[in-house]
C-alpha cells in the first residue's frame, strides 16, 4: 500500500507501508498527512509557521553559539503543566491508579533526563544526553472547578478505537470530550486499533477538539503482561507521543521505509544524527546505517525513535530546546492554567451547576427553567434561593430547601414562565446558601438563550435573508465546530444557499443539526417536505467498506426530545458529483438535485419539529437550497362526496375531481340531454388512475349536459349547466 505523507517542509512524498514490528509505534504523522490531504490551506498555514519556528530554533543556536550559553533545556527554570489522564475502556477500571501514577514518574524522568536507566547509556551517547526542565503535575480541578486527581474514567460500548477517526476524543463517538486544551494536556487511554500505540497532535495542527494525546493502555507500565506488547509496556509511548504534543519529529524524519533511506528528511534538530528509517528492537554498541555511516552512528536511544522501550533513554540538549521553545510559542497558556491548584472549599457555596431546562428550542411560549445546583461549601446546604430573570426582566425567585452534602448535586425545577415569539435571554443564578452570603460568586449565574416561534403550515426557505438561522430555524452544534452556514458561492434560487463544511471537518461522527421552524398540519390533507442537494465525496464511492458523511430528514412530534429519521442518503446514493472530488467542492448550476418527503402519515401529529441532520466523515461538502413544506386541502364537498364535476356552471371547461384516487374507473362521458355522447376519457385498465380529468365544452352550445362516471361495480352521473 502507497501513502503519500507529508514532510514538515511541505513537500510530499510516497512511501510504503512501513511496519518494523508489531505493534507499530505511531501514527501521528499519517493522521497528519490526512489531515492536511483534506485541507490544503491549514497545510500552507501549517508549513509557513513551522518554517518560522524553525528558524527561530536556528537564531537561538546561533545566539548561544555567539554567546557561549548553554542550551535552555538545561537552566534551571521547571515549567509544570497539567495533564489529566481520560481512562475510555470497557473497563476503565483495569488501568489502575497505581498505573497512572508510575506513568506520570516516568513521563517527568524522561523530561527531566533523570531516568535511572539513564546510567547505562552509552559513553559516546552521553553527550546527547540532554537535561529538561518541563514538569507535569495531575490535575486537581476540573474545567468546572470540582476536585480532581487528575484522572477520569469513561465506561464505553466501542471495544477499540481507530486513530484516525479520533473517536476516542468525542464523547458522541463513544469517547470522552478533552479538558479546556488551553489549561490541560489531555491524554486519551483507550484501546486502539490496528496495532497502534499512540498518536498526538502538533501545536497548531487542526482542531482546538482534538488536541492531545492517545495511547494503547497495553502502553502503560505495571499492568498485565501482554506478550505483544512486552517490548512496548515500559510508559515511553507517552513519552514519545508528548515530545511530537511539543513540536518534535521522528528522529528519522519519514522519509524512507527502506533500510538504505534516503537520507532527505529532517528531523529540523541538529544534534540528532542523520538515519535512514525507524530502528527496530534494542541495538546495543555502535550502530551505523546509510545515512550515518561513521562516527558514533545513529542515536537509536532516542525517545523519538521506534526502539523498545527499555532502550529509549535520550532526548537530546537540543530537542529539549525545542519543545521548551514550542510550550512558551504555541502552548503557553498551560502555563498560566490553574489545573494543578488544590481546590479551597469556602463554608458557603452554592455553584448554579447546569441550566437543565429550558432547551435552546420551545415549541410551546411557556415552560419550566431548571437548574442543576451543587453544593460546593464544607458544610451541608439546605437552601439556597434561586432567581430566573428573562430579557433583563424582573427575577421570579425560588426558595429551595433539601439536603445536600459537599460536592453533591441536585436539579431543581422552578416556576413556570411564559415568553413571546422571538429569541429570549434567560439568566438563572443562586444566592444565599444557607441565608448566608455566597463565598465565590463567580459561580452563582448561568445565561442561556430560548427560542420560541408559533407553528405555522407552510415554509419557503432559500436562505437570501440577511439574517441566518432565519428567523424560527436554528442550528444545534453539539462540539461548537465546524456546522451547518449560509454560502454565496451556490444556490438553484437566488444567490445564496446553506452548507456543512465535511472536506475540512475532521471530528468523524460529529452530528450537526440544522431545524427548521415547527409545523402544525392539523387539518390538512396531504404534506409534502421538498428540498434541493448538491454533495459530493473525496472518497470514489465504488470503495466499500468506507464511512461516508450522511444527510438525514428528521422528524420530532416532542420538540426535539427524540426524532424518528425520515430520509437518509449518503455515499452514491447522496452525491450529486459522480467521481470523487479532493478538492473543495462548491456545485455547479447543474450538480443539484430536488428530493422530497412525504409528511402525510403526520398530519394529525400536532406540532412537528423538522430537522437536516448531517454526520460528518471528512469527505467533502453538503449543500442544501430552496427548502419548502407545502400542504393540500381537498375541497369538503369533493371529500364527502369523493366525486364533483366543478366549475357548475361553466363557460368552457369543466373538470372531473375524485378523492382519493379512483379504483375500477373504466371510463368518464359527456353526454347532452338527448343521451349523445360528446366526449370520452377511457382509463387505463390497471395502474392508479388519476384524481382530475378535464372536458372542454366551449364547442358547444348553452345548456344542461350529463358527466356520466363507469366504474367496475356502479355508474355515477352528476349535471352541469353550460352559461
Amino acid at each position: 500500500m502507497v501513502v503519500v505523507f507529508l514532510d514538515s517542509t511541505g513537500y510530499l512524498y510516497a512511501q510504503q507501508d512501513r511496519r518494523p514490528a508489531k505493534p507499530e509505534k505511531c501514527a501521528t504523522m499519517p493522521i497528519l498527512a490526512a489531515t492536511f490531504a483534506h485541507n490544503p490551506l491549514l497545510k500552507a498555514k501549517y508549513t509557513k509557521q513551522l518554517e518560522t519556528f524553525n528558524r527561530q530554533m536556528q537564531l537561538r543556536k546561533f545566539s548561544r553559539q555567539q554567546n557561549a550559553l548553554k542550551v535552555a533545556g538545561t537552566t534551571d527554570v521547571t515549567y509544570t503543566v497539567p495533564i489529566v489522564f481520560h481512562i475510555v475502556l470497557t473497563n476503565p477500571a483495569i488501568v489502575t491508579d497505581a498505573q497512572i501514577m508510575q506513568q506520570l514518574k516516568i513521563l517527568n524522568e524522561d523530561f527531566a533526563g533523570t531516568d535511572p536507566d539513564s546510567t547505562g547509556i552509552p559513553s559516546f551517547f552521553r553527550p546527547l544526553h540532554g537535561k529538561g526542565n518541563i514538569q507535569f503535575c495531575l490535575a486537581q480541578r476540573t474545567p468546572m472547578g470540582d476536585i480532581t486527581n487528575g484522572i477520569e474514567r469513561t465506561v464505553t460500548t466501542t471495544t477499540s478505537f481507530i486513530a484516525e477517526k479520533n473517536g476516542v476524543k468525542h464523547t458522541s463517538s463513544g469517547g470522552v470530550d478533552l479538558w479546556d486544551e488551553s489549561k490541560y494536556y489531555n491524554v486519551w487511554v483507550c484501546e486502539l486499533s490496528n496495532d497502534i500505540l499512540g498518536y498526538a497532535t502538533f501545536p497548531a495542527d487542526g482542531e482546538t477538539t482534538e488536541q492531545g494525546v492517545a495511547i494503547h493502555y497495553k502502553s502503560l507500565p505495571g499492568g498485565t503482561y501482554y506478550a505483544s506488547y512486552a517490548n512496548y509496556d515500559g510508559g515511553k509511548t507517552l513519552t514519545h507521543e508528548t515530545g511530537h504534543y511539543f513540536n518534535l519529529y521522528h528522529i528519522w524524519g519519514d522519509d524512507s521505509n527502506s533500510i538504505n533511506g534516503n537520507c532527505s528528511g529532517s528531523d529540523f534538530v541538529d544534534d540528532t544524527p542523520n538515519q535512514a528509517d525507524a530502528t527496530i528492537g534494542c541495538y546495543t554498541g555502535v550502530h551505523t546505517d546509510a545515512c550515518t555511516t561513521r562516527g558514533n552512528g545513529i542515536l537509536y536511544e532516542d525517545y523519538m525513535d521506534y526502539s523498545n522501550d527499555q532502550c529509549l533513554l535520550v532526548f537530546t540538549p537540543e530537542q529539549m530546546d525545542r519543545m521548551q521553545t514550542a510550550l512558551l510559542t504555541y502552548r503557553t497558556t498551560l502555563l498560566a492554567s490553574n489545573g494543578c491548584t488544590p481546590v479551597v472549599l469556602h463554608q458557603f457555596d452554592a455553584q448554579a451547576r447546569v441550566i437543565a431546562a429550558p432547551p435552546a428550542r420551545i415549541c410551546s411560549n411557556n415552560f419550566s427553567p431548571a437548574l442543576t445546583i451543587k453544593n460546593k461549601g464544607s458544610q451541608l446546604l439546605a437552601s439556597v434561593i434561586i432567581s430566573t430573570v428573562v430579557d433583563n426582566g424582573t427575577p421570579v425567585n425560588y426558595t429551595w430547601n433539601g439536603t445536600l452534602v459537599s460536592q453533591d448535586t441536585a436539579t431543581v425545577s422552578l416556576a413556570s414562565v411564559t415568553v413571546s415569539e422571538g429569541v429570549h435571554t434567560v439568566q438563572i443564578y443562586t444566592s444565599f446558601p444557607d441565608g448566608a452570603a455566597d463565598q465565590d460568586k463567580t459561580n452563582d449565574t448561568l445565561t442561556t438563550t430560548v427560542q420560541y416561534y408559533a407553528p405555522g403550515q407552510s415554509v419557503s426557505e432559500s436562505f437570501e435573508g440577511t439574517v441566518f438561522p432565519p428567523p424560527g430555524w436554528d442550528i444545534v452544534n453539539p462540539d461548537n465546530a465546524i456546522t451547518w452556514q449560509k454560502v454565496s458561492t451556490a444556490a438553484t434560487t437566488g444567490t445564496n444557499s446553506v452548507m456543512i463544511n465535511n472536506f475540512n471537518y475532521t471530528a468523524n461522527g460529529q452530528q450537526d443539526y440544522l431545524r427548521l421552524p415547527t409545523i402544525n398540519l392539523s387539518g390538512k390533507d396531504s404534506a409534502f417536505f421538498t428540498f434541493t442537494v448538491a454533495a459530493a465525496t473525496f472518497t470514489d464511492t465504488s470503495i466499500t467498506n468506507n464511512s461516508w458523511d450522511t444527510l438525514e430528514v428528521l422528524i420530532s412530534t416532542d420538540c426535539g426530545l427524540s426524532y424518528a429519521s425520515l430520509y437518509k442518503k449518503w455515499g452514491a446514493t447522496l452525491v450529486t458529483h459522480a467521481k470523487a472530488n479532493t478538492s473543495f467542492f462548491i456545485p455547479s448550476a447543474s450538480e443539484w438535485r430536488k428530493d422530497s418527503v412525504n409528511l402525510t402519515p403526520y398530519i394529525n401529529s400536532g406540532n412537528l419539529l423538522l430537522a437536516f441532520r448531517n454526520t460528518t466523515e471528512n469527505e467533502n461538502n453538503i449543500y442544501l437550497d430552496d427548502v419548502n413544506v407545502r400542504t393540500i386541502t381537498i375541497n369538503p364537498n369533493l371529500r364527502a362526496a369523493g366525486f364533483l364535476v366543478t366549475p357548475n356552471p361553466a363557460t368552457s371547461k369543466i373538470q372531473v375531481q375524485f378523492y382519493p384516487n379512483p379504483t375500477g374507473l373504466r371510463g368518464i362521458g359527456l353526454y347532452n340531454l338527448m343521451g349523445q355522447k360528446l366526449a370520452q376519457i377511457d382509463t387505463p385498465s390497471s395502474g392508479l388512475a388519476s384524481t382530475l380529468y378535464t372536458f372542454d365544452i366551449n364547442p358547444y352550445p348553452a345548456g344542461m349536459y350529463v358527466v356520466r362516471v363507469v366504474f367496475d361495480d356502479r355508474v355515477v352521473v352528476k349535471k352541469v349547466i353550460k352559461n
